[in-house]
């Protein structure tokens, strides 16, 4: 997926993507990572999610990655935060108190750079790359993270009836990417109200990914 397609998007105003209220299965599920209070939260390509300020006022410190700097500047100013920014070079850091956002490739962010996270929530990152974008991505998130344990939400649909993003990406293939660094749990698998954009049938899973002992990837 090529970087003007959501830059275009952002630009436009163009974001049905964007879901105007916080995820239910978030509230109900993150418990199930056991998090201390404070915990550092990474959500990679986080666009403005409500999420972020749920987070937020359940008192965690929330980092995340996006492409639209559009997307980054219209969060802060709905939290009502004035962000510090500062040129990283390749990548913009906007920063304030507790939440701590970077504009730019992912690819590009390192684990120098994004500092220890305590869990990821992956929302809408894997879905929205294609399939030959995945691979790459999953391996860079355990590396830059430390294999931090996820809350991964992912749909499946028959994607030669209707394209994503959001893509369809089926169970087995998350155990493809995943199972040699993590322990998966698919904590719940329900129907998609209305189906993918509503035109097809469709499911939503979530998952628990706990890192499995042993596993070190914090070698660049």
């Amino acid at each position: 997926m090529e970087a003007d397609f959501w830059h275009g998007k952002w630009e436009r105003g163009d974001i049905g993507f964007h879901i105007a209220d916080v995820n239910p299965l978030l509230v109900k599920h993150i418990d199930t990572l056991q998090l201390s209070p404070h915990s550092r939260i990474f959500l990679p390509l986080c666009g403005k999610t409500l999420d972020i300020h749920w987070l937020l006022d359940a008192g965690y410190r929330v980092v995340g990655i996006d492409l639209s700097e559009v997307a980054i500047r219209a969060l802060f100013s709905e939290l009502g935060i004035t962000p510090e920014v500062q040129d990283l070079g390749g990548l913009l850091q906007f920063k304030s108190t507790d939440i701590n956002m970077f504009v730019g490739d992912f690819f590009r962010l390192s684990g120098d750079i994004l500092q220890k996270v305590d869990a990821i929530y992956d929302r809408a990152a894997m879905v929205a790359l294609p399939a030959a974008m995945r691979l790459d991505y999953a391996a860079h998130l355990r590396q830059v993270t430390h294999t931090a344990d996820q809350l991964l939400i992912t749909y499946e649909y028959d994607q030669t009836k209707v394209d994503g993003p959001p893509f369809s990406v089926v169970a087995d293939e998350v155990l493809r990417h995943y199972s040699d660094s993590y322990q998966l749990t698919q904590l719940v698998r329900q129907d998609v109200a209305g189906g993918m954009k509503g035109k097809v049938p469709a499911s939503e899973s979530v998952w628990h990914l706990c890192e499995r002992a042993g596993t070190d990837l914090s070698g660049e």
